[in-house]
């Protein structure tokens, strides 16, 4: 071989090298989550590459030329999941101004400011609910794209709900002319229309398929928990999403409506606030998970009078909350599968961590919280292998916070590290 063939095999060589070493990078944790085991490890070496965790360990070694960051100091956990979310919204300090004189352009232009906030809240991934004019599609592919900050995201587009119920704009009059196309608002009544409304959302980038089962507290029809659609819609509902590759999950606050949505098949049971005996052995063998929303219900008593809010929106809040800590309780003890999720949107975001606190105050370990917050999440949006744990082969999302969150879990709500996918958004650790 020539001189000048072995100069461009060793350009080469080095060409291919260079690049990973540059991106490599190796976290020192003094304390870190195992949340796959439940157990709290010492000094453990993190090893990334790119955006990938490749190395996890306390013999691990870090090469020459890695960049080091030291968090040993700190407890290191995997970025936290919050499996309901609004990500495109935020209530006002005026309840009909936000429906009256706001457009999907004024939210569409806040909402990379909600991402950013909930990213650097130490949740780096998240299911996005519902939302309007596919806001949450835009902003979850501007998120991939790296054009804006943010967690991952899935979405689901248009809350799919009945004339008159939850989904729909209700106590307003008649004559009001929303100027939406049918299809974009959700609302779709009957066998054929409810798979026809499916078919619609995944056309236009739906990840997840939400609906709602049951009456609800943010809207102004007269119960919070009667099922506002037939076990045949429910069906239907359920049954063309999996046609299609996707889960459904079901915003459902009475108890026959809870019993309904699983008999239909939901991954996922939202807020499931009156939970009895029937519901929670029904979801236990089928493997359905519940997302409590624990905190939500104390801000919207606390702060939606001082934004104009109805009283009845405001008293079925007060009715709710108390509820659905019980709910919680009682699915904990009977073993039922519960992943992390908040109502972010209804209080402001970034505050999605504030949840811990009432979920072990209603029963869980914060070993528990953490995992419902990690592994459990991942396991409902069907990503165990890229997300939910600190392990060789995920995606590198890793936060990390100031002393010990198995002691205290109210530090979950004070995140001084975020890294997603090997990227640094976040370090105030001192």
């Amino acid at each position: 071989m020539s001189k000048y063939l072995l100069g461009l095999a060793f350009l080469f060589s080095f060409s291919i090298i260079l690049p990973a070493q540059s991106t490599m990078k190796a976290i020192r944790a003094g304390r870190m989550i195992d949340s796959r085991n439940g157990k709290l490890l010492l000094n453990q070496i993190i090893l990334i590459s790119g955006d990938s965790i490749i190395a996890v360990g306390a013999t691990v070694t870090i090469p020459a030329g890695a960049e080091i960051i030291d968090l040993s100091n700190a407890t290191v956990l995997p970025g936290l999941i919050d499996c309901h979310t609004h990500l495109t919204a935020e209530p006002g300090n005026d309840y009909y101004a936000d429906i009256f004189r706001k457009t999907p352009v004024d939210y569409a232009i806040l909402a990379p400011a909600y991402a950013k906030r909930t990213l650097e809240a130490g949740f780096t991934s998240c299911r996005d609910v519902g939302s309007n004019a596919f806001i949450d599609v835009a902003l979850r592919n501007a998120i991939n794209h790296g054009d804006v900050p943010g967690p991952r995201m899935q979405v689901a587009t248009a809350f799919i709900g009945a004339t008159g119920s939850h989904g729909d704009i209700s106590g307003f009059s008649p004559y009001l002319d929303w100027n939406m196309p049918a299809h974009m608002s959700g609302v779709a009544d009957g066998v054929d229309a409810v798979r026809a409304q499916v078919r619609y959302n995944i056309k236009y980038g739906a990840d997840v398929i939400k609906f709602g089962a049951s009456a609800g507290v943010l809207s102004e029809e007269e119960s919070v928990g009667a099922p506002q659609y037939s076990q045949e819609e429910m069906n239907a509902i359920v049954d063309e999403a999996k046609r299609w590759g996707r889960k459904a999950c079901a915003h459902a606050h009475g108890t026959e409506a809870i019993l309904m949505a699983v008999k239909a098949g939901v991954a996922s049971v939202e807020h499931g606030s009156m939970m009895n005996a029937e519901a929670l052995q029904l979801m236990k063998e089928k493997g359905t998970y519940f997302v409590p929303t624990l905190f939500v219900g104390d801000y919207v008593v606390q702060e939606f009078s001082k934004k104009g809010y109805p009283d009845k929106i405001i008293n079925k809040a007060r009715m709710i909350t108390p509820v659905v800590a019980a709910s919680f309780s009682s699915a904990v003890k009977a073993g039922v599968k519960i992943a992390f999720g908040t109502d972010a949107g209804v209080f402001p975001h970034g505050l999605n961590a504030r949840q811990f606190v009432y979920m072990v105050k209603a029963g869980f370990t914060p070993m528990q919280a953490i995992q419902s917050a990690t592994v459990n999440a991942a396991d409902l949006l069907g990503l165990t292998s890229k997300i939910g744990s600190i392990e060789k082969g995920k995606f590198a999302d890793i936060i990390a916070v100031t002393g010990n969150p198995l002691d205290d879990i109210s530090l979950l709500e004070k995140v001084s590290f975020v890294m997603k996918g090997g990227v640094v958004y976040k370090n105030e650790v001192k």
